[in-house]
């Protein structure tokens, strides 16, 4: 039987986006994984006590002598040996020991190739060369939405049909219990703010709500933007928004919170792989005004009022503010739109994966 490990470099990562959805459905993968099957082994670098991975439901097995990229190249592979290598933060090790080793590899987007101007030099070269070299014929490739299957089989110039999709789920959104304390810190009342929530990346165009933010004091409403930024990854400065109040990173009680009390959530991204923020919102019954393209039609249906330019996204918000009719009409489509996102779903089709491809049972 084929022994499977999960590479588990995310587990020692700060907590985004991507590592988000690897910690997320590994944990549902955890409660879900058939009883006949040996479970799978969560491989991690060795790192210090203060930073152990919190505990994912599958063994965890540090292992090597590096750390990130050159762990991932080198230790990583030789860990795994002849067993199924499960990579789910869009890498994976370019070369595998063993003739009848596989992998599956989760590429979220092609955002170094579709906005490149967002990405620092050393990311987008190093992210371009891995991309095209992992679509071998040993690396399985699976994604989160039709739109980055699409816009990835595109640029690296592969058949989409050799590649999976797996939605993203919502359920953590609201698992724990919300902490108002983020509220009472920053100076914020329950329905009088509009909640903004991502990376401070280009490609988010936070710039494009500055037309919202200097119209909402009008109302007495601010606007409240909740993210960090990795000056690592992104190239970039955090944009100034005047009458923006900035909460930094908070924790997932506190995120819970601003989404639950925020009058309306507005996503201004002009790039997602899927766009995870849109459905936390709606998860926690926030009405959404989302950027008019493509994924966020796909993720959010007819769920989320959408705009193009600044005025159109200022527009939809007010209209989400003036008409308590449009904000229950929203709310209760949210909640609709997003029961069909959860990591048991998404744990699933990754178990389907497994099975049908690399024949794990």
């Amino acid at each position: 039987m084929t022994r499977i490990y999960l590479n588990g470099r995310f587990s020692v990562q700060p907590l985004s986006g991507v590592q988000r959805f690897a910690t997320e459905i590994t944990r549902a993968l955890s409660r879900i994984w058939p009883i006949e099957l040996t479970r799978p082994e969560l491989l991690t670098p060795r790192v210090s006590s203060a930073s152990t991975p919190v505990d994912m439901g599958f063994p965890i097995r540090p292992c090597g002598h590096f750390q990130g990229q050159i762990w991932e190249q080198i230790d990583l592979p030789r860990a795994a040996g002849r067993g199924l290598l499960v990579n789910l933060g869009n890498t994976g090790p370019l070369f595998l020991p063993a003739r009848n080793s596989r992998q599956i590899v989760v590429i979220h987007d092609a955002g170094v190739f579709s906005t490149p101007r967002s990405y620092s030099r050393q990311f987008r070269i190093y992210y371009k060369t891995l991309h095209r070299l992992l679509t071998s014929g040993r690396t399985r490739i699976v994604t989160v939405s039709n739109f980055a299957r699409s816009d990835i089989a595109s640029h690296l110039r592969i058949d989409p049909a050799k590649i999976n999709v797996i939605t993203e789920g919502a359920d953590h959104a609201t698992r724990l219990p919300a902490d108002r304390t983020v509220l009472e810190r920053n100076g914020l009342e329950a329905g009088k703010y509009v909640l903004a929530v991502g990376n401070m990346a280009p490609h988010k165009d936070f710039a494009a709500l500055d037309h919202l933010a200097a119209t909402l004091p009008q109302r007495g409403v601010k606007l409240v933007i909740s993210g960090g930024m990795n000056k690592r990854v992104f190239d970039t400065d955090i944009p100034n928004l005047q009458h923006a109040t900035y909460v930094g990173r908070v924790t997932d009680e506190e995120l819970h919170a601003l989404y639950r009390d925020a009058a309306c959530f507005v996503f201004p991204s002009i790039y997602e792989g899927f766009g995870l923020p849109p459905v936390e919102a709606m998860e926690a019954g926030c009405p959404v005004v989302a950027r008019d393209i493509p994924v966020l039609h796909e993720v959010c249906g007819q769920a989320a009022l959408y705009g193009c330019m600044p005025a159109d996204l200022t527009s939809r918000v007010l209209a989400i503010l003036d008409n308590p009719s449009v904000a229950k009409t929203l709310r209760n489509a949210g909640r609709e739109q997003v029961s069909r996102y959860r990591w048991s779903i998404a744990a699933g089709k990754l178990l389907d994966i497994m099975r049908e491809e690399f024949s794990v049972c």
